[in-house]
């Protein structure tokens, strides 16, 4: 039963995998739209965290992890005799592939490795895979999901290394140094969720100094590589031995350096000490939170996940993703009521939470985003789009239309001064009965908002008080832009029922009267 039970939320991980939503930017800036600018001819736009003088954000972890699959989707793409770039859609979803297919693997067996106890090991198995947070935040381009991915494997090797006294550890401690290494520099906090696992290494090492040497080495070595990519990465001339090593580029201390700083992080968003606990927490594991603090199964995955949970308080900037490697930690640390009833219940109450949860995250949540990128990659008018109350849009999705197409990101910027930059960059209004004439214009300007938007109503029906005409052009259905959310001048139900009843993403033509036209 549990068998079936098992395939069946493998294939909802799947479909959620291949569903549009769009959790944070960081799933593109920080990752896949980085390395397919190096590999493909896209353009793309760097974010401030690899264009700052001190930048902070590590290109080593990204080529294994996105750059391997994108150069192998090139040879395929160029061997099977196609003309031309590929398709940045396709790779778009070749990577959600890839997410699920290391999420699927690399998660899923690291659990039954760490999870001894077979009757144990079904009920966590089952409760990772359960979890929206599998379905959706782990099978998307963050590197918090590849931390994630990191942190089990490093409790894997730390658990063979330790347990395993007849053969050498030798080969094994090399390994968990690469990988050490690899999740240092794919995220600084990685090292928090191993202080106290890594404490059992410590006599092992004593009695196979070897080890320790292989470890070391491997450590030395990988940072030395990561380094020299970085440098090279950052670096606009070629890259001699002598620059390396007098002008280094270390990302995770330049990294550090910038979260220590709280001016820095009040630009992000400042939060209390005890954000990830009360609040972020609960909001990735629901009902399991209660059996975190009532039916606890103590192990070193608990462990692991409290000392990364406590050491991530300290940092005043606090999201709910930064906590995605303790998810299948905690799950796989908590044991189900004994009272049947309350299993029941308690399984009710997950079911429920993971449904509404996985629905709105992994197809609602900015779903309009990618689709509408797909759009405008399609429109050979469109030279300005300006996207309001939305994420930042991927710009190397629009398959090079973005060396004609300039995006405008005006995401909180009020109604009025939305008009106003949307008038100052529309094209003449050219009055006709054909309404796609517009198409064979040479410029274009799209605005690109939420349905939810009421601001633009009176401004969509009638060009009277502005000089501007909307022709919507494009609509996706399965977006909710959360935050539109405005209870302070709305009132509650009203809002919900703004949000939810009018959700999707239009994308309207704008044009304005000029003189003479």
């Amino acid at each position: 039963m549990w068998r079936r039970a098992y395939l069946f939320l493998v294939l909802v991980r799947l479909y959620f995998a291949l569903s549009p939503s769009y959790l944070h930017p960081d799933e593109n800036f920080q990752g896949p739209e980085v390395i397919a600018g190096q590999i493909f001819s896209y353009p793309v736009r760097l974010t401030w965290e690899f264009t700052s003088e001190n930048p902070i954000r590590s290109v080593f972890p990204l080529w294994p992890v996105y750059g391997l699959p994108m150069l192998l989707l090139r040879w395929l793409w160029i061997g099977n005799g196609n003309d031309g770039e590929i398709p940045p859609i396709a790779v778009f979803w070749t990577l959600r592939v890839l997410m699920f297919a290391l999420s699927f693997v690399l998660e899923d067996w690291a659990l039954h490795e760490l999870v001894q106890s077979p009757r144990h090991r079904r009920v966590a198995v089952l409760l990772v895979a359960s979890s929206y947070v599998t379905w959706t935040y782990q099978t998307h381009t963050f590197s918090n999901s590849i931390e994630t991915l990191a942190v089990a494997w490093s409790l894997v090797l730390i658990h063979r290394i330790v347990e395993n006294k007849q053969r050498s550890s030798v080969f094994a401690s090399a390994i968990l140094a690469f990988v050490v290494v690899f999740g240092f520099f794919n995220r600084i906090t990685f090292p928090a969720f191993l202080l106290i696992p890594g404490l059992r290494l410590i006599p092992h090492f004593f009695k196979k100094p070897f080890a320790l040497i292989a470890a070391i080495i491997s450590a030395l070595l990988t940072t030395f590589i990561a380094i020299y990519l970085d440098t090279q990465f950052y670096t606009e001339h070629s890259v001699t031995w002598a620059y390396l090593f007098s002008h280094p580029t270390i990302t995770p201390l330049n990294n550090l350096t910038y979260n220590l700083s709280t001016s820095n992080l009040a630009s992000h968003g400042l939060h209390p000490w005890y954000q990830h606990v009360l609040f972020n927490l609960p909001q990735l594991i629901g009902p399991a939170a209660l059996l975190l603090f009532l039916r606890p199964h103590p192990s070193l995955r608990l462990y692991s996940a409290i000392s990364g949970v406590f050491v991530l308080s300290i940092f005043q900037h606090q999201e709910a993703r930064f906590l995605l490697p303790t998810v299948p930690l905690i799950l796989s640390s908590v044991q189900l009521p004994k009272n049947q009833i309350h299993t029941r219940i308690w399984t009710g109450a997950w079911i429920i939470f993971n449904v509404i949860f996985g629905t709105l995250m992994g197809v609602y949540h900015q779903g309009g985003i990618v689709p509408t990128q797909v759009f405008l990659s399609k429109q050979p008018d469109a030279t300005q789009a300006i996207w309001w109350k939305t994420y930042s849009p991927p710009v190397w999705l629009l398959n090079g239309k973005n060396e004609v197409l300039s995006t405008h990101d005006i995401m909180g910027m009020k109604g009025p001064l939305m008009l106003r930059e949307v008038g100052a960059l529309a094209t003449c209004y050219k009055p006709s009965e054909n309404t796609t004439a517009y198409l064979e214009e040479q410029e274009g300007t799209y605005l690109i908002a939420p349905l939810s938007a009421t601001f633009l109503d009176n401004y969509t029906s009638n060009s009277l008080e502005t000089g501007l005409h909307f022709q919507q052009v494009w609509q996706y259905r399965q977006h909710l832009n959360l935050d539109d959310l405005d209870f302070g001048d709305d009132g509650f139900w009203p809002t919900i029922k703004r949000v939810i009843g009018r959700r999707g993403l239009g994308a309207w033509r704008v044009t304005k009267n000029c003189e003479g036209s």
